[in-house]
């Protein structure tokens, strides 16, 4: 039987108010895959008269292989993008895997719809791959490219498959089917991430290198080919998700305080950082985040809604029911 996993809102920002729009879970991998995938996901929304919403992500590094379908409450103009294929019951439907991103990512949900995902620990896409996980960062690409015609006959059966668990149990049976090989770097490059994950006030790549036992030549190394993306992002990255969270929480912040605790030597450079990374400055970000201003939001249509029902949109791509998860 599938194991859920405790819920984990890091990294979906103003998550008050998109919890009320749309659901998911996390699901424990198999043992035989542990070492390669992080968890898998389902996330489902019905939107069906309701206004579409808007959600901001701080991505972490980690690749996803997603299968979505989707159900607009009304056709769009226009042809659908090279990512979309028209299913069955006017459904839309794309599979794809997903490199680390970099830089924004936003989605906008409408109609109604589902994911299945499989998020695999850092490093932990490499013998899927073939190649350095750099080569995937920032691209979005058909599972075809990676997988080939296994791969598009793996998205028939997820989309053709009604319950969300067994659609997740088919997924794992397809990557455990393929039996990557034991890699000792996979685990290298994951304990690490985990260990810049658990050490939010650290700054120098050089710092981490020498605690981990690589030169900052290494690390850059192992982290291209494993990761995807440099490890100075990594801390950067990591920096933002522990301040969102606090910011989020709900209690009071001494900014000043949260800044030279993530290794800020002043307050401006912090909230430079948080308002590039977040879009809203730290202090604002808290005030509308805090649980009254997220309960107002929500029956207002919502701080993260957008406009223009049956669309599905993510920062990245276009057509009808544009999901990019």
């Amino acid at each position: 039987m599938a194991r859920l996993l405790p819920q984990d809102t890091r990294g979906i920002l103003r998550a008050r108010a998109g919890l009320e729009r749309f659901q998911v879970e996390r699901i424990a991998p198999p043992p035989p895959l542990a070492p390669f995938v992080e968890f898998f996901w389902v996330l489902r929304w019905d939107l069906r008269g309701r206004p579409p919403h808007r959600q901001r992500v701080l991505t972490r590094p980690n690749v996803h292989m997603t299968f979505t379908s989707c159900l607009p409450e009304r056709a769009e103009s226009g042809a659908p993008s090279e990512w979309w294929r028209a299913g069955t019951g006017g459904r839309w439907t794309r599979a794809r895997i997903v490199g680390v991103v970099r830089d924004e990512f936003v989605e906008e949900i409408a109609g109604d719809g589902r994911v299945v995902g499989a998020g695999f620990r850092p490093g932990g896409f490499r013998p899927f791959a073939g190649g350095p996980v750099s080569a995937l960062t920032g691209r979005f690409l058909g599972v075809d490219e990676v997988f080939g015609a296994a791969g598009l006959a793996l998205a028939d059966e997820v989309f053709a498959t009604d319950g969300a668990g067994d659609a997740v149990e088919r997924l794992a049976a397809f990557l455990a089917e393929l039996r990557p090989g034991a890699d000792p770097s996979i685990e290298r490059a994951a304990e690490i991430v985990e260990r810049i994950a658990a050490l939010p006030g650290l700054v120098r790549v050089d710092e981490l290198a020498a605690d981990v036992g690589l030169s900052a030549r290494g690390l850059q190394r192992l982290f291209h080919e494993y990761v995807g993306i440099g490890p100075k992002w990594v801390i950067r990255r990591y920096r933002m998700l522990e301040a969102a969270g606090r910011a989020e929480a709900g209690a009071p912040v001494d900014w000043a305080g949260l800044a030279a605790e993530l290794g800020y030597t002043d307050q401006a450079h912090f909230t430079r950082d948080f308002t590039a990374a977040v879009g809203t400055p730290p202090a604002r970000y808290a005030r509308e985040t805090g649980t009254d201003a997220a309960d107002g939001a929500i029956g207002a249509g919502g701080a993260g809604t957008g406009g223009g029902a049956g669309r599905v949109r993510g920062a990245s791509g276009g057509g009808p029911g544009k999901i990019d998860v």
